[in-house]
């Protein structure tokens, strides 16, 4: 089956996280629950993975390379909404390149970065 992706496609999703959300992922990690006021970090890259990996590219997306830069902390009850977004392929080489953004609920930017990811049989639409 060849993926047809190309640039421009787009995938998001909206994720609210409480403080017993961020107890349960402490508890998983084994550490000290820390600031409950703001979203750990790693819950926030784990939605570009959710991404990545179900919506766009989807099922066999292999993550090569991720960057995030944190430009202010998410804070617990917004609404927040993660958005990657195809900026390049290299059908040749496999590899799809990703911007992603996190915004809060009022449009304001809280991450920005990039994502690059190996996918098989990508193919530019004609």
């Amino acid at each position: 089956m060849i993926l047809v992706i190309e640039p421009g496609q787009k995938a998001s999703i909206q994720r609210q996280f409480s403080r017993d959300d961020i107890r349960g992922f402490a508890a998983l990690a084994d550490c000290p629950p820390g600031d409950l006021d703001h979203v750990p970090e790693p819950l926030i890259a784990a939605l570009f993975s959710y991404l990545l990996g179900v919506k766009l590219p989807g099922p066999g997306t292999n993550y090569l390379k991720q960057e995030l830069e944190f430009l202010q902390a998410a804070p617990l009850d917004a609404v927040l909404s993660a958005e990657v977004t195809v900026t390049a392929l290299r059908p040749e080489k496999h590899l799809c390149d990703l911007a992603t953004l996190l915004l809060d609920e009022t449009g304001q930017v809280l991450a920005r970065g990039r994502a690059l990811v190996l996918i098989r049989d990508v193919a530019r639409t004609p």
